[in-house]
């Protein structure tokens, strides 16, 4: 009778660590995942801080738009020269012949 209830007291303390949804081992192995979760989060913030800072510049400096203005969508300054590039097409992409009649 007492190996029984010794038996049966010692199941209940084994469930009571590692029994449930989550066990003891189960948490002990989320450590390092929650430490990787972490630098992810400081690495995002980073980022989110980056961004805020050009997007305050896209908005406020006037140099940042010129430039921006001149390499992304090709425009100039008031009465500057434009020049444009002429390239060769590439060998796959011919133009259709005419037919001769």
């Amino acid at each position: 009778m007492r190996i029984a209830i010794a038996l049966a007291a010692l199941a209940v303390i084994f469930y009571a660590v590692q029994g449930g949804e989550w066990s003891t081992v189960d948490l002990l192995r989320q450590t390092p995942r929650l430490a990787r979760v972490k630098h992810e989060v400081d690495s995002l913030k980073h980022e989110v801080d980056s961004l805020k800072k050009y997007k305050e510049l896209l908005q406020t400096d006037p140099v940042m738009q010129e430039k921006i203005a001149r390499e992304e969508f090709g425009m100039v300054k008031g009465n500057k020269e434009l020049l444009y590039r002429y390239t060769e097409p590439e060998a796959g992409s011919r133009k259709p012949e005419k037919s001769r009649q």
